[in-house]
This record gives structure tokens, C-alpha cells and sequence, in this order.
């Protein structure tokens, strides 16, 4: 099974993603967002909380990881990373789409 860390590099070396809280955000209320992904260790909480009700609104499938350093590193940061959206999913669309399936199960 492929983890949502895995999907969020791939889609950054072969598709388009942002990273950070404002751009997820901006990319969802866009449309453009097409998965997005954010760390439950983020504090104060309130930074991303709004994201998975956005998300919610606009139909686009979120989901919560563990960490923010390892969030970062999937999307090439040496720092840690609160939320990413990947906007093209390059080679990583059919993971994706196997990731998104199991999520609704």
C-alpha cells in the first residue's frame, strides 16, 4: 500500500503541487486542488483545521498525516511542512486514484 507520502513526492517530481497552508487553500477554493494532505502535529491546530471542511465542501480528497518533518521531506523542504495540495499528479495519478478508493471504503 502506498502512503500519501509516497504519492505527495512523486506527484513533486513529475506534476505540480504547492505547499504550505495559504496556497492549499487558495488552491481549493480555486478548484485546482486535486488531494490534499496535512500533519495532525501541527499546533496550534486551528492553522489547518479549516482544510478537510474545505475540502469536504468542494468534493477533493484530504487526508491526515502523522508528521510535519515528514511531510516536509516529501515535498523536498529541509524543513517541516503543515499542509500540501497536489494540484497535478504527474506519474503519481494512479496511486492516487488507488489511495483515494480506499479511503472511502
Amino acid at each position: 500500500m502506498v502512503s500519501a507520502y509516497d504519492i505527495v513526492e512523486k506527484a513533486r517530481k513529475t506534476g505540480k503541487i504547492e505547499k504550505g497552508t495559504n496556497e492549499v487553500t487558495k488552491a481549493i477554493e480555486r478548484g485546482t486542488a486535486k488531494f490534499v494532505v496535512y500533519a495532525s502535529d501541527v499546533n496550534p491546530k486551528e492553522i489547518v483545521q479549516h482544510l478537510p471542511i474545505l475540502c469536504k465542501e468542494k468534493n477533493i480528497p484530504c487526508t491526515e498525516v502523522d508528521k510535519r518533518e515528514k511531510l516536509g521531506i516529501a515535498v523536498g523542504l529541509t524543513v517541516p511542512c503543515a499542509s500540501v495540495v497536489i494540484i497535478k499528479p504527474g506519474d503519481a495519478e494512479k496511486d492516487l486514484e488507488s489511495f483515494v478508493k480506499t479511503m472511502k471504503k
